[in-house]
């Protein structure tokens, strides 16, 4: 079957990861379109689309999309049985289509499918569009959450084994550890004490690492503990022990009355379950509410200071976008499964909190299908036929799909939880002219999710009439729910509806990122703006700064016209505007929403403080931020006083200069190496010991890691120290970058050679990586290019030509800066798919732009 062909990254995503494959790749012949392995890296591979033009046996010549020809194996391609969305959506809607109980209806909602998913209306999510008709033993479910672990080691054991064989399948999974005792609890049973939950929860990490290092697919973890925990504060700053868990997403689960605690002031009781209690290990499953109602008695460990650990939670989000914070208590308030099926837990990108067996079960509206170009509206009638048909597309996935687990099957079979969401939101906005976050914004906000979850609803009301409720259904108990009171406060005929014809999934809305599936279809994703409207791309015409399509379209009508300010990105908006958004839309989500507030390099804690707060007083279940270029240099106090200032880049972190005040010493533990005094001597003859004060400069130069500040210091009048400041502290682009500022200085420092700058900027210059920033003289091939450069204008060694590229430097005692004309600072780090600078962190998850590889998916 002929039909549209997607190009670019869309194409390589889509024969990737959602096309039907053909496991028999003997069967190839010329002509047919394939994925093939153009770098055979073991940690770095690297897959191109092209066409076989020539066989010879197992040998293969592929003619890649740019035009180059690549001699291959067989072995070393990805043969799809489909090669089009057209042929995808065919079999997605047939698949759905057969669990209808007749013939004709099978016929008819099969063309019903096809019409909903043709041109992308409604994109499904990826392991339904994977699996869907192509197999019988793969999962439809792209994520869950497994009971707590039983607190044994049998327990852990056997929880250890429900991850592993659920991520195996490609599923991510979600875990609460409070059922496991605190750390030094009393063991009885083997005269020991308990290495406690967070240490358990390293354990769950590590294995998640093996499975994304040794399968096709990657796992993703998601980690929570309740605020009642004694092991609260250990688990909420673990991340700052390097290597005990890296593997996982953190969140605290945090309740209304740890909320008043904190806007009190008061103190917090940290608890847990007697474990000498007869009944422990038959009763006790983590929900402690549960186990006190019951009577059971709860040993206090310590009391603390609420504000203190709500202070920690935000410093160490402040500084690394970890942990998050889901209010589980409210959270289960507003839950339509209240009365039967508390919420324990959310899969890892945060958007579905889930019972103990609970599945996600997730599809996307394409927004931006339904503009009305003539009306310069929404199309409220196709948008709603498409809510309808694909409510019901989504609760057939529950039929379809296998199930590996008969515990996930009696859970979904009992809630029938599905989750419709929407993809495309900041471009429908754009092309409506509606600036994301603004006032006007949030009253368009209310009006399309409100409509979508209205018409969602009644649809789920009209297939309970014809099939039956979820079976755990209970009209007066449903109707209670915090979701269900605003939903028939505004549109009463819901309410109406649910109480003559039932309702047929417990759940209907869930807001998910999207990120692999909406880079593919070639729009914004979840209900995020734009992260940016430039991008650059380098192919075998050289390297071009390219925009978003809708971003290029609307430059295209308007040469030489700044784009207008509804075209807004994620950085351009204050967090502030993030969570308002997300509240608007929240209050028609009765799961939850993918999130993520972008904040600037130098918002404070008491910002943060602000604005997690401020998630909480408007209805967010959960909220995340991402700081750019966040870093671990020290944990800020947040006292009321303290006043906000600006960070600026240091001229000398302190850890680097204690580290470059004795090198030898240094290199000594690090190579674990012995120095006689001989060579001590005769290196201290040639080394140039550190002066206390130093002046010096620091450059500001784009990146293709992102944003570099380099700071070059004179001794005796020429350069002796070199100080890098890139990405994230923790990630590899930062440890790389402080390793060559390390090493150039003790160059630079050692020896009396007269050209040694001259020789050093010969080495760096024009080395290139994946990609480069810039055009002529401002082009910047990689960090180690910037060092070249910096150092040439530093000393005076670049052209006139080069040096009026930069800026204007502005002097002053500590320093000056000299600033290249830049694009918008994005901090990338290295993707472990395909090992570009392409990894960005997008809606909670570290997405690479270049392959599409999601963290989470």
């Amino acid at each position: 079957m002929q039909g549209k062909r997607l190009e670019g990254l869309s194409e390589k995503i889509f024969l990737d990861r959602y096309a039907w494959k053909n496991a028999n790749t003997n069967e190839t012949k010329a002509g047919d379109v394939v994925l093939v392995l153009t770098k055979d890296d073991p940690k770095f591979p690297t897959k191109d689309v092209g066409e076989v033009v020539a066989r010879d046996g197992k040998n293969v010549t592929v003619k890649l999309r740019n035009g180059e020809l690549v001699e291959s194996t067989v072995e070393k391609l990805t043969l799809t049985i489909e090669k089009t969305p057209e042929e995808m959506w065919t079999r997605l809607a047939n698949a759905m289509a057969s669990v209808e109980e007749t013939p004709e209806k099978q016929k008819d909602w099969a063309e019903k499918f096809r019409w909903l998913l043709d041109d992308w209306k409604l994109v499904p999510g990826g392991r339904i569009a994977a699996g869907a008709g192509a197999s019988e033993e793969l999962t439809l479910f792209n994520c869950y959450v497994i009971p707590s672990p039983h607190d044994s080691r049998g327990g852990i054991m056997q929880t250890l084994s429900e991850m592993t064989e659920i991520m195996a399948r490609g599923g991510g999974v979600g875990i609460n550890l409070s059922s496991l005792r605190p750390r030094r609890s009393i063991v009885k049973g083997v005269n020991g004490s308990s290495s406690g939950a967070v240490s358990w929860g390293g354990l769950f990490s590590y294995t998640t690492g093996l499975i994304e290092q040794g399968g096709s697919r990657r796992g993703a973890l998601m980690l929570m503990i309740n605020d009642w925990h004694p092991d609260v504060e250990d688990f909420i700053t673990v991340k700052q022990t390097m290597g005990q868990v890296t593997n996982a997403n953190l969140s605290v689960c945090v309740s209304n009355a740890f909320m008043k605690a904190v806007k009190e002031d008061s103190d917090w009781e940290l608890v847990f379950p007697d474990s000498a209690d007869p009944e422990y290990d038959v009763l006790w499953d983590g929900d402690l509410e549960k186990w006190k109602k019951r009577g059971k008695s709860v040993v206090h460990y310590r009391t603390v200071r609420a504000r203190d650990v709500w202070n920690t939670i935000i410093e160490s989000a402040w500084k690394s976008a970890e942990p998050g914070v889901v209010f589980m208590e409210y959270y289960n308030q507003m839950s339509n499964s209240w009365y039967f099926n508390p919420i324990i837990c959310t899969n890892p990108c945060g958007e579905q909190g889930l019972p103990a067996w609970g599945v996600c079960n997730l599809s996307a509206i394409n927004l931006s299908k339904f503009y009305d170009s003539e009306k310069h509206d929404v199309a409220w009638d196709e948008l709603s036929r498409v809510v309808r048909y694909s409510t019901r597309f989504l609760d057939n996935v529950i039929d379809k799909t296998p199930y590996h687990f008969p515990e996930n099957q009696k859970n979904q079979q009992n809630e029938r939880r599905v989750g419709l969401g929407t993809m495309g939101l900041a471009e429908l906005m754009i092309r409506l002219e509606v600036r994301y976050g603004s006032p006007e914004s949030l009253e368009f906000l209310d009006k399309l999710y409100g409509f979508i979850a209205r018409e969602a609803y009644l649809a789920s009301t009209e297939i309970a009439a014809e099939k039956g409720s979820f079976p755990a259904f209970e009209a007066d108990k449903f109707l209670q729910s915090g979701f269900m009171k605003n939903m028939v406060d505004t549109y009463p005929e819901v309410g109406e509806a649910v109480l003559k014809r039932g309702m047929r999934n417990v759940t209907v809305i869930t807001q998910a990122p999207t990120g692999s599936t909406g880079t593919m279809v070639g729009t914004s994703t979840g209900i995020e703006p734009y992260f940016a409207f430039e991008f650059y791309r380098q192919s075998r015409l050289g390297f071009d700064k390219q925009l978003v399509p809708i971003a290029q379209e609307w430059q295209d009508a308007h040469p030489g016209e700044e784009l207008p300010e509804w075209f807004v990105t994620a950085m351009d908006l204050s967090a502030k505007d993030h969570i308002r958004a997300q509240a608007a839309i929240q209050r028609w989500v009765d799961s939850s929403i993918s999130k993520t507030a972008n904040c600037p390099s130098d918002f404070t804690v008491e910002e943060t403080a602000e604005l997690y707060e401020l998630a909480f007083e408007l209805g967010c279940k959960g909220v995340t931020i991402y700081r750019d270029g966040s870093r671990d240099v020290q944990v800020l106090r947040t006292a009321k006083d303290e006043k906000k200032k600006e960070e600026k880049p240091e001229a000398a972190p302190a850890a680097a200069a204690e580290a470059e005040a004795n090198p030898a010493a240094t290199l000594d533990t690090a190579l674990n190496a012995s120095v006689t005094p001989q060579q001590r001597q005769a290196f201290d003859k040639q080394y140039k010991s550190r002066p206390k004060i130093l002046r010096g400069a620091t450059y500001k130069f784009n990146t293709p890691f992102g944003m570099a500040y380099i700071t070059v210091n004179d001794m005796d009048g020429t350069p002796g120290e070199i100080f890098l400041n890139v990405g994230k502290a923790g990630s590899d682009v930062f440890a790389m970058a402080e390793a060559l500022g390390r090493v150039c200085s003790l160059f630079l420092r050692y020896g009396d050679h007269g050209d040694k700058i001259q020789l050093l900027v010969k080495h760096l210059k024009g080395i290139g990586g994946s990609g480069a920033v810039g055009f002529g003289p401002n082009r910047v091939e990689s960090i180690a290019d910037a060092v070249a450069q910096a150092l040439e204008t530093h000393a005076g060694l670049s052209s006139e030509h080069e040096q009026a590229a930069a800026s204007e430097a502005l002097s002053a005692s500590a320093g000056y800066a000299a600033e290249k004309p830049t694009a918008a600072y994005t901090s990338k780090d290295l993707c472990p798919s395909c090992g570009s600078a392409s990894l960005l962190n997008v809606e909670g998850c570290k997405t690479c732009g270049n392959c599409g590889y999601s963290k989470c998916s």
